[in-house]
C-alpha cells in the first residue's frame, strides 16, 4: 500500500515549468505589451485572451492558470498573468515594412484591445536577426537619440542593443544579433531583455511616490522635533494638548506608511529581478558602448536608493513618534502616580481624623451608657424602697456607677477587638 499523493504535489512540481520562454530561431520580431490592472480585473484579461485565440484560429500549445502559449501559422502568442499586470507577447517572422502595430493588428489585437481594463505600462519590440560575422557592425542599431547601449550576451554568442527610449510608434526597441545561440538560448535571452524592460518600469513606479512623499515627510519630521521640544520644556498642564498633537502626527505617519509601503516593497522586489536578469545576460563589452548592465545600474540605482531612503525615513519617523509617545506616556504616568500618592496621603489623614473622632465618640458613648445604666439602677432602688426595702437610691446609684462604667468599657473593648479581628 502506497501513501496517498499530496494534494499540492503536481501543482508545486509544475511551478518550475511555469512561464517557459519561447524557442526562437531565424529572423523574428517579438512585440511585448505589459498592461497593469487591478486584481479584480484579471478575469477580464483571461476572457480577452480566449477571444483573441478564437478569433485568430490559434492552437493552444500550453495552458496554465498563469500562462498560455498559442500558435496560428507562423504567428505565436504568449500570455502571462502576474499579481498586478498581464503581459502579451506576439512573435512572427517580420514582413517588409511592417511596424509593431501592424503585427499586432495581424494577430487580432485590435478586436480585444478596446475592452481590456488597465493601462499599458511597457511596450517593447525586439528584432531577432541571424548574424554570421565575428564582430558586430557599428551601425547595426539605429537609435533616435545619442544613448545606445549594448553588449555581447550569452557568453559572446550574440549581441544585444537598445536605447531604452519610447519612440514615435510607442515602443521601446531592442535588436538582438544571433551569432551562435540555439533556439532555447535565443528565447531565454529575448525573455530576459523583456523582463528587464518590464520590471524596471514596475520598479520605477515607486520613484514618483518617494518624491511626492519627501515634502510631507520633511514637514512631519519638523513637527515631531517641535513636539519633542515641547515635551522637554513643558509642564504637566500641557500634556493633554501634546498628546493630541502627537496622536494626530502618528495617524498621518501611519497613513503615509500604508499608502507607500506596498509600492516600496514591490520596487525592492522588482529591482532584484532586474539585477538578476542582468546577471543572467552574461554580458561583455562592445567597444565604444556601455553595457545594458552599466546603463541600468547608473540610471536605476539613484532612483532605487531614493526609494529605499524614503522608506527608511518613514520607518524611522514611525519609531521616533512611538518613542515620543512612550516618553509622554511615562511622564503622564509619573504625574498620575504623584497625584495618586497625594490622594492616598489625604485619605490617610482623613482616616486618622475619623479614627480620632470615633475614639472620642466611643468615650462619650461610654459616659452616656454609664449614666443611663446608673440611672436605671437608681430607678430600680427607688422602686424597691417604695416597696418597703431599706435601700438608699442615691447610695445604690453611686455604688453601681463604677461597676456599670467598668462593664460598659469592657463590652466596647471586646466589640472593638472582634471587629479588628474580622478586618
Amino acid at each position: 500500500m502506497q501513501p496517498t499523493e499530496h494534494r499540492l504535489r503536481r501543482l508545486l512540481n509544475d511551478e518550475v515549468h511555469a512561464r517557459p520562454p519561447l524557442r526562437l530561431g531565424g529572423e523574428q520580431r517579438i512585440v511585448h505589451l505589459v498592461i497593469q490592472h487591478e486584481r479584480e480585473e484579471r478575469p477580464a484579461h483571461r476572457e480577452a485572451l480566449a477571444r483573441l485565440v478564437e478569433r485568430s484560429g490559434a492552437v493552444t500549445l500550453a495552458s496554465h492558470p498563469d500562462h498560455v502559449i498559442a500558435s496560428a501559422g507562423d504567428l505565436r502568442l504568449k500570455w502571462q498573468a502576474h499579481a498586478e499586470f498581464a503581459s502579451y507577447m506576439f512573435c512572427a517572422p517580420p514582413r517588409a515594412g511592417e511596424t509593431p502595430a501592424q503585427l499586432l493588428s495581424r494577430a487580432g489585437w485590435d478586436a480585444v484591445a478596446a475592452s481590456l481594463p488597465g493601462h499599458v505600462l511597457a511596450a517593447a519590440c525586439v528584432d531577432l536577426v541571424p548574424f554570421t560575422g565575428d564582430k558586430p557592425p557599428p551601425d547595426a542599431f539605429r537609435a533616435e537619440g545619442e544613448t545606445v547601449v549594448g553588449g555581447a550576451i550569452g557568453e559572446g554568442n550574440g549581441w544585444a542593443y537598445a536605447d531604452f527610449r519610447i519612440r514615435e510608434d510607442g515602443f521601446t526597441h531592442f535588436l538582438v544579433l544571433n551569432r551562435a545561440m540555439g533556439l532555447g538560448q535565443a528565447g531565454r535571452m529575448v525573455q530576459r531583455l523583456l523582463d528587464i524592460e518590464t520590471y524596471r518600469m514596475l520598479a520605477l513606479e515607486a520613484f514618483p511616490v518617494a518624491r511626492a512623499a519627501a515634502p510631507e515627510l520633511a514637514t512631519m519630521e519638523a513637527e515631531l522635533g517641535e513636539i519633542v521640544q515641547r515635551i522637554a520644556s513643558g509642564g504637566p498642564e500641557r500634556d493633554a494638548k501634546l498628546l493630541d498633537d502627537l496622536t494626530r502626527l502618528a495617524a498621518r505617519v501611519e497613513r503615509l506608511h500604508s499608502v507607500s509601503r506596498y509600492r516600496f516593497d514591490a520596487a525592492r522586489a522588482y529591482d532584484a529581478i532586474v539585477r538578476q536578469r542582468l546577471d543572467e545576460l552574461r554580458e561583455s563589452r562592445i567597444p565604444g558602448l556601455s553595457t545594458v548592465s552599466e546603463f541600468m545600474q547608473r540610471r536605476m540605482a539613484p532612483a532605487m536608493a531614493t526609494c529605499r531612503s524614503t522608506a527608511r525615513r518613514i520607518d524611522d519617523l514611525a519609531v521616533r513618534v512611538s518613542r515620543a509617545s512612550d516618553l509622554l506616556r511615562t511622564r503622564v504616568d509619573i504625574v498620575r502616580e504623584e497625584q495618586n500618592q497625594a490622594l492616598l496621603a489625604s485619605m490617610n489623614r482623613r482616616a486618622h481624623l475619623q479614627l480620632r473622632l470615633q475614639q472620642t465618640v466611643e468615650g462619650l458613648s461610654i459616659v452616656v451608657i454609664t449614666y443611663y445604666g446608673a440611672s436605671l439602677v437608681g430607678v430600680a432602688a427607688k422602686a424597691l424602697r417604695a416597696a418597703g426595702a431599706r435601700i438608699e437610691p442615691e447610695l445604690a446609684e453611686g455604688i453601681a456607677l463604677p461597676i456599670v462604667a467598668l462593664l460598659v468599657f469592657a463590652g466596647v473593648r471586646r466589640v472593638r477587638k472582634a471587629l479588628a479581628g474580622e478586618a
